[in-house]
């Protein structure tokens, strides 16, 4: 029998033009397959004109521009509606999707979706429950006394994964998968007996776990900053009154 972090797996992740999973918008993304540990990867890319100014600090980043968006990006409404049912085929298929901080990507796809498709993502999932597998939450359960931060980037060096070309989504999508089973089989004593399913849910009582951790910290701080419990997708804000 093939363990879960030895078979087939999905990664998703995208580029924006911030860090607000309300206001911000995708300006590019990539579904990574890989069918068995070390075989091929494949890619599907999307590179999206978000029809808003691209702020310099997030080209610095990603490296997109507004002109390149521009003269290169799709509109977002058919990139989201590709994006979205390749994610619920990969959930038919049965292959766990890999996301690296969850609440980020998912929740700013959702939002994309109810923007330019007036739709959300769990109505393209409602055949194909979401499997998540966040390497972010994985690593911060299982090793939780580890000191120093758990970006993509330190978890990479972490791990011993590779990350070529950082912050292109491809390349993190693909090293996030990485991570993943490089996590798996760190911690297979833990791990190997559970089902990507029942790790979803166990993910979701862990980050909500950490969650309340780190408010804490930031209260003891002084910090008003509050922190979402919710995973792997938070639900939509209500309107404002």
């Amino acid at each position: 029998m093939t363990l879960w972090y030895e078979g087939p797996l999905a990664a998703f992740d995208t580029e924006t033009t911030g860090v607000d999973v309300e206001e911000d918008r995708i300006v590019s993304a990539a579904v990574v397959v890989q069918d068995a540990a070390g075989g091929r990867v494949r890619a599907t890319r999307w590179l999206v004109n978000p029809g808003i100014p691209v702020p310099p600090a997030a080209t610095e980043v990603h490296g997109l521009t507004d002109d390149h968006l521009r003269r290169n990006g799709r509109w977002p409404s058919p990139v989201m509606e590709e994006i979205a049912r390749q994610l619920a085929e990969h959930c038919s298929a049965g292959r766990p999707l890999v996301v690296m901080n969850a609440p980020f990507d998912l929740t700013l796809l959702d939002r994309e979706l109810r923007r330019h498709r007036a739709s959300s993502l769990s109505r393209y999932l409602q055949n194909a429950p979401l499997c998540v597998l966040d390497p972010r939450v994985l690593d911060k359960h299982l090793d939780r006394y580890r000191k120093g931060r758990r970006t993509l980037t330190d978890l990479c060096a972490q791990y011993g994964v590779d990350l070529d070309g950082a912050h292109d989504a491809a390349a993190d999508a693909t090293a996030a998968l990485e991570v993943v089973r490089a996590v798996g089989r760190r911690f297979a004593s833990r791990v190997e007996r559970l089902s990507p399913a029942e790790l979803h849910t166990l993910q979701a009582v862990w980050h909500a776990a950490q969650a309340r951790g780190l408010q804490a910290w930031f209260a003891r701080n002084g910090s008003e900053e509050a922190v979402n419990p919710a995973w792997p997708l938070r639900p939509e804000m209500p309107a404002a009154a």
